[in-house]
């Protein structure tokens, strides 16, 4: 397991951001610069990386590559194959996005996103992405999402077998995938489950928690480590039984001060566990 945040933390320089993450325990990094940056500047940022052995987890997307209007998929699509190539070229253990949402928020709930014709465009844009970048060293990801596919391990082994390309692994949220009182109930055999179904292919994992409100009617709310009930050293332990330098990204917190103290939390929580 190799612990990380997916903030760069406050600082000024790549040396700092590197120092900051390592006096904080962690082991992996989101890479905090996206392909529009120089070249200078992003091969200092991946030196800093390698010099303290921070391995460089994510590259993040986040853009809607369903999007309706023509220009912007079209931008979007362009986003992330320059993000996937940023990857490669970083050695990255992934590049990660939502599969998209066909309405006007880019990572919105809509019916739309569960129709065949969501899948059919989902796994043209993958396989467009992942044929235009032609990468080597790193895979193209989905992160799982409670309203747009895939919402679970048999949704992302069918996308997996639609999509048909050797770059394309799992990016696993469990978080994200439970949305149900059967996965939130018995949230240990969920794990199991996902990892018997996708094992290998994971890339890279986010941790955070969920909590059931009282209020009616079913409402799950995420929350930060350890406010939820999730058993987070149990999904953690499985997924480091599937590859012991597998990066788990805290994130989805405002401040460096929440980031600090919920990685102490799960330092307390965690380590110790393999």
């Amino acid at each position: 397991m190799r612990l990380g945040t997916s903030s760069p933390l406050a600082h000024s320089t790549p040396e700092e951001w590197a120092a900051n993450q390592v006096s904080l325990g962690m082991r992996c990094v989101n890479f905090p610069l996206n392909c529009e940056e120089t070249e200078e500047k992003i091969i200092s940022y991946r030196d800093a990386a390698v010099k303290n052995d921070l391995l460089i987890a994510e590259v993040g997307i986040w853009r809607n590559a369903l999007a309706q209007d023509p220009d912007e998929r079209k931008k979007n699509i362009d986003y992330c194959v320059r993000q996937l190539r940023l990857a490669d070229f970083l050695g990255a253990r992934c590049a990660v996005n939502v599969a998209g949402a066909l309405g006007p928020r880019w990572d919105g709930h809509y019916k739309e996103n569960f129709s065949v014709r969501a899948w059919e465009e989902t796994v043209s844009v993958i396989r467009q992405i992942i044929d235009t970048a032609d990468v080597r060293n790193t895979y193209f990801t989905i992160e799982p999402m409670p309203w747009m596919i895939p919402t679970g391990p048999d949704e992302y082994l069918k996308l997996m077998e639609m999509v048909d390309r050797d770059r394309f692994a799992v990016h696993m949220d469990i978080i994200n995938m439970t949305n149900s009182a059967q996965r939130y109930f018995n949230a240990e055999e969920f794990v199991d489950e996902v990892c018997e179904k996708l094992g290998t292919k994971i890339r890279s994992c986010h941790i955070k928690d969920v909590h059931l409100a009282e209020e009616y009617t079913f409402r799950l709310e995420e929350c930060g480590p350890g406010d939820g009930e999730f058993p987070l050293k149990y999904y953690v332990k499985k997924m480091t039984s599937l590859d012991p330098d597998m990066p788990v990204i805290l994130e989805h917190l405002d401040t460096d001060e929440e980031y600090i103290r919920y990685m102490n939390y799960l330092k307390e929580e965690l380590y110790g566990i393999q």
